[in-house]
């Protein structure tokens, strides 16, 4: 029962962190369930949905095809759909009813493979695991399957001619010139961790203000084509942990280095462009976000997904010297997070832990458990609250300082107290 919430929210399902990963890249999604999930994400964890066209599609799964197990009948339907939107790739997702009745999908899916001529692919989901899993395995299949080798995108005839430093696919334009910038691709991006705020721009903006070159957005605001061109990049920039199983892969198959953290306030902003330089340059991987200067006082807490809040955490203590800690109630890796911060695995733990905690910045959702007297900041997590706080979500990577100031402001004054 430890996994039991009865004051607050649960964090968005693995099927829907898959959904908000492949949303903008022209893939058909097809969620096996009655329907309640497909209408759940749309409406809550979704605000894309309604002014951007996606192949996302719930299969009607009813109880008489349930307890007869007629698996056909998914293959027919997303085949006809297929047929009629020719989509770039099919995801199949898994939830509990399916899960529960065993069903096949990985023969399902070579069956729809085979007679459509479509990659298909079938995801471990089963919307009981946290969205950061599905998002991760939907950036890692993008990774191991569709960026092309160089070799690849030459013989396509696509490459990234857009930026024509990069020609070729990140080979010299000419024998003897060299690249001029650093090419970047920006992993992890979702609304789920940025909202629609104007963030990915913003992220985009950073590196080109910096000297770098954005080849693709992990997947915000590029198209399938674009991250097909991904091996082009001399660094990855890993903005969530959702990200960061891709850029292994990348580096596995590219050896290309991965940077990790969220571009937010001046000081990390500077450690982001450095370690990007050095990244490429020594061909080593850099987790930014941990870079966190030291405080004899912790007195704030920030709960949330480990690579924003540690960036967030990091940003503090540089730019106010604010000593913050970090409690993580998703999935994390080594070297994102601190020797002072905590991975909590319930209610019960995170609660117990915030006893004693003077500051709190979290998703409002989370307030319930701060103990009488707690300060607390709200900031909203659209994979915790939907849509809730969707319209005061800040973007941080702009508005840093305005932030920043309602966290110190009444510092010296809450301390004396």
């Amino acid at each position: 029962m430890k996994e039991a919430v009865s004051c607050i929210s649960t964090y968005s399902a693995d099927t829907f962190g898959v959904c908000s990963a492949l949303f903008e890249l022209g893939g058909m999604i097809v969620i096996h369930d009655p329907s309640g999930c497909n209408s759940t994400y749309t409406t809550h964890d979704e605000p894309r949905w309604y002014d951007t066209d996606s192949l996302i599609f719930i299969s009607g799964l009813t109880e008489t095809d349930a307890v007869l197990g007629n698996e056909e009948k998914l293959a027919d339907d997303v085949l006809t759909a297929a047929a009629d939107f020719s989509p770039a790739f099919i995801v199949l997702l898994c939830t509990p009813v399916p899960l529960m009745m065993g069903t096949d999908f990985a023969a399902i899916g070579r069956l729809i493979e085979a007679q459509a001529g479509i990659p298909v692919f079938a995801a471990p989901t089963n919307s009981m695991d946290t969205y950061d899993a599905g998002a991760s395995w939907a950036f890692e299949l993008l990774a191991k399957y569709m960026v092309k080798t160089p070799a690849e995108a030459l013989r396509t005839g696509f490459c990234c001619t857009w930026q024509p430093e990069f020609a070729s696919c990140g080979s010299v334009v000419s024998q003897g010139q060299e690249k001029k910038t650093i090419g970047v691709n920006v992993i992890g991006l979702t609304p789920l961790d940025f909202a629609v705020n104007g963030s990915d721009l913003s992220i985009r903006e950073f590196l080109e203000g910096c000297g770098c070159t954005v080849i693709s957005s992990w997947a915000m605001g590029s198209t399938l084509a674009e991250i097909e061109q991904a091996a082009a990049a001399d660094v990855n920039l890993v903005v969530s942990y959702s990200g960061l199983a891709a850029a292994k892969e990348l580096q596995r198959r590219f050896g290309t280095p991965y940077v990790v953290g969220v571009p937010l306030g001046r000081s990390l902003q500077g450690g982001i462009a450095m370690d990007i330089r050095m990244a490429a340059a020594a061909k080593q991987n850099r987790y930014t976000c941990a870079k966190r200067v030291g405080s004899a006082e912790e007195d704030i807490v920030i709960i949330g997904e480990s690579v924003y809040a540690a960036s967030l955490a990091a940003a503090l203590s540089h730019e106010y010297g604010c000593g913050v800690r970090v409690f993580c109630p998703l999935k994390t890796a080594d070297g994102i997070l601190t020797g002072r911060d905590r991975v909590v695995a319930s209610e019960g733990e995170l609660k117990a832990l915030l006893a004693g905690v003077r500051t709190v910045i979290a998703d409002p959702l989370y307030q319930p458990l701060c103990p009488a007297g707690t300060r607390f900041i709200p900031l909203g997590h659209e994979a915790f609250s939907g849509r809730l706080y969707q319209e005061s979500i800040p973007n941080l990577i702009d508005h840093f300082d305005t932030f920043a100031r309602k966290v110190t402001e009444r510092k010296d004054t809450y301390g004396a107290e």
